[in-house]
C-alpha cells in the first residue's frame, strides 16, 4: 500500500482508549503549487483591485472576492452591475439597477493556484484539456485563444464578459456591447478593448514591459497577459497551507479537544472525507447533495425557469443533474454563506444539511440565507415553492444520511475551524492604497471612523 506509507500517524487523544487513527492526507508541500514571479504578482494585485477591468469602471475583481470578506462577499447571492458597496452593505444605485441577483454564490479563492485545481467554476465549465490547442476547454470552444498560463488564469477573464457581473448592460459601454454581440476574442473584441484600456495607462504598460520581454520588444499587451498576472497574484496572496490542521499533518503540533474529536468524525463516522479528500479536502469531482436553490438560477436570457442543474448544463448528461464541484475547505469557517447558491449562512447548519441532505432540504427555512436588500424581478424562492423541482433535486441526492448528535456536529465545526490559515486571511501584499487607473479602491468601512 504505497499511499498508506505516506500518511501521517496520529497520536491517540489524551485519556481516550487506544484505536486506529483515521487515514489522513499527506501534508501540502511546495510541489503542490506552481511557481510565481513577484513582478507578475504585484501587477496582478493592482489589477485585482482596479475597476478598469469592468465595462463601466465601477466593479473590480475584489468587489465580489474581497480579502476583508475572506475572498468572497459575505452574502448568499450578490448584486453586480447597478449596485455599490461591499458584501452585506452592497446596495442599489439610483440608475442602471440590476434585474436579478448574481445566479451563484461567489466562491472563495484560497489555493486555486495549486496544480490540483484543473476545473474552474462550480460546474467545471472551464477545465484543462491537453487535447485542445489552447490546452483548455471553455464555453468559447474553438474561439479560445492561446497564452493562458493555467485554468485559473483563463477563469479570471469570464466575469468581465458577464453583463450582470462586470461588463454592464448593452449600450452602456463598448465592452458590454462587444460581449453582447459575441465579439470576445480578436481585434475589437471585448478582451482586446480591455487590454487597450490597461495598456493606455503608462504605469501598467511600463510594468508589463519590464515583466514580459516580448512586450518590451514591441508586442502589444494582450488580455492573456492581464489574466496571467491576476492568476499569479491569487496564487501567491491566497495560498492557504498553514492552518492548525496543516501543522498537525506536518507533525509540528497536534490537534486536541473538540477539533481532534471532529477530525475523527470527519475522516470516520460522518464520512465527510468520501468527497472532501486529498490534501485540499476535495476530490475535484461533482456531486448532487440536495442543496437548496434560491435566486434566478442558471437560465439563458430566453428561458423563464429558475433552476440550476449544475454540471448537467456543461455535459448535457442526466446523470450530472444538480451536481456541483466539491469545494475545498481551507478557511471554510470564514467563507460563509455555503452552497452553490449560498443557502446556508451558518456553518453548523451546513454540516447538519450534509448529514442528511434530503431531510434538510425539506425543512429548509429561507431565513438561513443572507441576502442584500433587493426585490428581484424573478421571485427569489420560486424553486423552493415548486414541488416538482424540489422532488427532482431530492431524487438526485447522492449522500446517504448519517446520524449525528448536536455535540458531534459541534465537534465537526470545531475541526473545520482548525482549517483556518490566519496568514492567508491577513494577506501577504494586502490591499493597495491606490491603483494605476486612479479609480477608487473598494474597502470595508473602518468601524473606528464611525465612532
Amino acid at each position: 500500500m504505497p499511499r498508506c506509507a505516506r500518511l501521517i500517524v496520529l497520536l491517540t487523544a489524551v485519556a481516550a482508549p487506544a484505536m486506529a487513527a483515521p487515514p489522513l492526507p499527506a501534508p501540502v508541500t511546495e510541489d503542490d503549487y506552481r511557481p510565481v514571479r513577484l513582478e507578475l504578482v504585484e501587477l496582478g494585485r493592482d489589477l485585482f483591485f482596479d475597476k478598469i477591468l469592468s465595462g463601466n469602471r465601477n466593479i473590480a475583481c475584489s468587489t465580489c472576492h474581497h480579502p476583508s470578506l475572506a475572498t468572497s462577499d459575505g452574502v448568499s447571492l450578490d448584486l453586480g452591475e447597478g449596485a455599490e458597496g461591499l458584501g452585506p452593505d452592497r446596495h442599489l444605485m439610483e440608475e442602471n439597477r440590476p434585474e436579478q441577483f448574481i445566479p451563484r454564490n461567489a466562491p472563495a479563492l484560497f489555493n486555486l493556484g495549486a496544480r490540483q485545481f484543473t476545473h474552474m467554476f462550480l460546474d467545471g465549465r472551464l477545465e484543462e484539456d491537453p487535447e485542445r490547442p489552447s490546452g483548455l476547454r471553455t464555453p468559447l470552444e474553438d474561439e479560445m485563444v492561446m497564452g493562458f498560463d493555467s485554468a485559473l488564469a483563463a477563469q479570471t477573464m469570464f466575469p468581465v464578459l458577464s453583463q450582470d457581473e462586470m461588463a454592464g448592460h448593452y449600450g452602456e459601454n463598448d465592452i458590454a456591447k462587444a460581449a453582447r454581440q459575441g465579439l470576445i476574442t480578436g481585434s475589437g473584441g471585448a478582451w482586446d478593448l480591455l487590454a487597450g484600456r490597461v495598456s493606455a495607462i503608462p504605469a501598467y504598460q511600463t510594468r508589463f514591459a519590464a515583466a514580459i520581454p516580448e512586450i518590451a520588444s514591441g508586442r502589444p499587451l494582450a488580455f492573456t497577459d492581464i489574466s496571467n498576472a491576476l492568476a499569479a497574484f491569487m496564487e501567491a496572496e491566497f495560498r492557504a497551507d498553514d492552518s492548525p490542521f496543516d501543522r498537525h499533518l506536518r507533525g509540528e503540533a497536534e490537534l486536541t479537544g473538540q477539533a481532534r474529536a471532529g477530525l475523527e468524525l470527519f475522516y470516520g463516522k460522518a464520512g465527510c472525507a468520501t468527497c472532501h479528500s486529498g490534501p485540499f479536502q476535495t476530490d475535484q469531482q461533482f456531486h448532487a447533495v440536495a442543496m437548496p436553490q434560491l435566486g434566478p438560477g442558471k437560465a439563458a436570457r430566453f428561458e423563464r425557469h429558475q433552476k440550476d442543474t449544475g454540471r448537467a448544463r456543461v455535459t448535457g448528461q442526466d446523470a450530472d443533474l444538480y451536481r456541483f464541484r466539491t469545494p475545498s475547505l481551507r478557511n471554510v469557517a470564514e467563507t460563509a454563506p455555503y452552497g452553490h447558491a449560498g443557502a446556508y449562512a451558518d456553518l453548523r447548519d451546513t454540516v447538519r444539511h450534509m448529514a442528511d441532505p434530503a431531510t434538510a432540504l425539506a425543512a429548509y427555512d429561507p431565513a438561513m440565507a443572507r441576502l442584500p436588500a433587493f426585490e428581484a424581478a424573478r421571485p427569489t424562492w420560486a424553486v423552493l415553492e415548486d414541488s416538482d423541482e424540489m422532488a427532482r433535486i431530492t431524487a438526485a441526492n447522492e449522500v446517504r444520511p448519517v446520524s449525528l448528535s448536536e455535540t458531534e456536529i459541534g465537534q465537526i465545526v470545531a475541526f473545520l475551524e482548525s482549517l483556518t490559515d490566519a496568514s492567508s486571511l491577513a494577506g501577504r501584499l494586502g490591499i493597495p492604497e491606490t491603483v494605476p487607473s486612479d479609480l477608487p479602491v473598494d474597502r470595508l468601512p473602518d468601524p473606528a471612523a464611525a465612532r
